[in-house]
């Protein structure tokens, strides 16, 4: 294929666009231009949404700075994912016949990613393959989540675990204090 050719003009434009133009207004557009419109989805600058199934994203949604989302993923609605997090569902396999990791798993739902709705997933989290978060959890900036979690849970750590819980009643955050 070939590179595509733009004038220093437009390169220049679609540069300030891509980097520049972290508002609702641009956001909700980069998302309609995904095919992401009319749920109320905004996408910030940078972010790369390569999802196989785009209608199991909900509603009320923003997806940070420089964020990657790749493969099967389920996202509940009135969701933040915040800047440089990273979502991808599905594993390269070691192979014995060429000694590297050179074959990638098939999509078999053992994959994918869920998170719950109303979930906030801060600066810099990691989501692997399979992980299941439930509803409303607050995952802390820099987080790797390697195993599901359930509703309420404010998760934190590499790898991440459970250190403390949200009352669902009154939205407080209890942490635990037993390190």
């Amino acid at each position: 294929m070939e590179p595509m050719q733009l004038d220093d003009a437009l390169f220049a434009q679609l540069t300030r666009y891509a980097n520049l133009s972290d508002n609702p207004q641009d956001n909700t557009h980069r998302a309609e231009l995904l095919g992401l419109g009319g749920r109320n989805i905004q996408v910030a600058p940078g972010a790369i949404i390569r999802v196989r199934h785009p209608d199991r994203l909900g509603h009320n949604l923003f997806i940070g700075l420089y964020s990657y989302l790749n493969g099967e993923i389920t996202i509940g609605d009135n969701t933040l994912i915040g800047p440089h997090c990273c979502l991808a569902a599905g594993h390269h396999k070691f192979d014995p016949a060429t000694g590297w990791f050179s074959a990638r798993t098939e999509p078999d739902g053992d994959d994918s990613i869920v998170i719950g709705e109303g979930s906030w997933l801060a600066n810099g989290v990691t989501i692997t393959a399979g992980v299941k978060l439930g509803r409303a959890n607050l995952v802390c900036a820099g987080a790797v989540v390697t195993k599901d979690m359930p509703d309420y849970a404010i998760i934190a750590g590499v790898p991440a675990r459970v250190v403390g819980r949200i009352d669902a009643k009154t939205g407080e955050y209890h942490w635990h204090t037993n390190g």
